[in-house]
């Protein structure tokens, strides 16, 4: 449950920022499938787990 909570959580950041970069150049549309698309990027980022060196 936790690994869609980030992704969504950067999926929402993603929105948000597409939304403000797309009002600012008039082109949402583009900014905010952008947005989308990087947001849960760095949402899948975090999901990943760090492999655990302890041998």
């Amino acid at each position: 449950m936790k690994n869609k909570k980030k992704t969504a959580l950067g999926a929402a950041y993603g929105v948000t920022f597409g939304i403000i970069v797309g009002a600012l150049t008039d082109n949402i549309g583009l900014w905010l499938s952008l947005g989308i698309a990087i947001g849960c990027g760095v949402g899948s980022l975090l999901n990943q787990k760090k492999p655990d060196n302890n041998s």
